[in-house]
């Protein structure tokens, strides 16, 4: 099971990311777009994801993934359980989230920078 700490320790290492407590909850942020939140006690992740592509998500594993509460439909984002997640998955789904918000020329740098980058 992964840990809003796991999910720190990577959203903190994405260049242009701060950490944010707003209202009782974790929020991850570039600038002011929030790309990852979570639920106050934890057990729900919140990230950017494309909106044409959340409903074929939330199908596949709706055991795993959920629609955002109405209120947020508008914006690109779905809802993952965190008991549901392996540290892999949620490496993929956070660092493509903050991939939506920051520049592209960001996202190629900082790639380019990994160890195990090809």
């Amino acid at each position: 099971m992964v840990t809003v700490e796991d999910v720190r320790q990577l959203a903190l290492t994405l260049p242009r990311t701060t950490e944010h407590f707003i209202h009782g909850r974790v929020k991850f942020r570039v600038k002011q777009i929030v790309y990852v939140s979570f639920s106050r006690d934890g057990s729900l992740m919140g990230f950017g994801f494309p909106k044409d592509e959340r409903a074929a998500l939330v199908e596949s594993e709706p055991d795993k993934f959920q629609l955002p509460r109405e209120s947020d439909l508008r914006f690109h984002w779905v809802v993952a359980r965190m008991d549901a997640l392996d540290l892999e998955e949620m490496t993929e789904l956070v660092t493509d989230a903050w991939a939506m918000v920051v520049p592209k020329f960001l996202v190629r740098e900082h790639f380019a920078e990994l160890p195990d980058h090809e």
